[in-house]
């Protein structure tokens, strides 16, 4: 069994902005070769989460509207007397920080609409970065 991890940063805007990281799980994989195995997509961050999703506007406005009904921004987060960003911190518990995703013959086994996304759910711009490792 072989790992490759490799590793990226990102600018992002926060509230709640959904980057697309389908390409660049596509690279860490082919830069592999021709192999079957397990790719796991991981934020270093404890206010983003990482899943698979449709990226439309629609599915993302979908997202955020259901993340604000369920974790409002305005609720009373006991680490804002630290912070401004608790509502961040619990959003991103429930989505968790990564998702491992089936590599076959050299490729992603996605779905026909699924990518990888990472979603900010912080409160300003942050840079961020995403591990990808791959077992084969």
């Amino acid at each position: 069994m072989r790992t490759i991890t490799t590793q990226i940063t990102l600018e992002t805007e926060g509230n709640n902005q959904v980057v697309d990281l389908t390409a660049h799980a596509r690279r860490a994989v082919r830069d592999a070769g021709d192999v079957s195995g397990l790719l796991c997509i991981h934020a270093l961050h404890t206010t983003v989460g990482v899943t698979a999703l449709e990226l439309e506007p629609g599915a993302n406005a979908d997202l955020g509207a259901l993340l604000d009904r369920l974790v409002p921004v305005d609720a009373e987060w006991r680490h804002n007397v630290h912070d401004s960003n608790g509502h961040a911190h619990a959003r991103a518990a429930l989505l968790g920080p990564s998702v491992t995703v089936p590599v076959t013959d050299g490729d992603l086994a996605l779905g026909t609409w699924q990518s990888i996304a990472l979603v900010d759910f912080d409160d300003r711009p942050r840079t961020r970065t995403v591990v990808f490792a791959l077992v084969y």
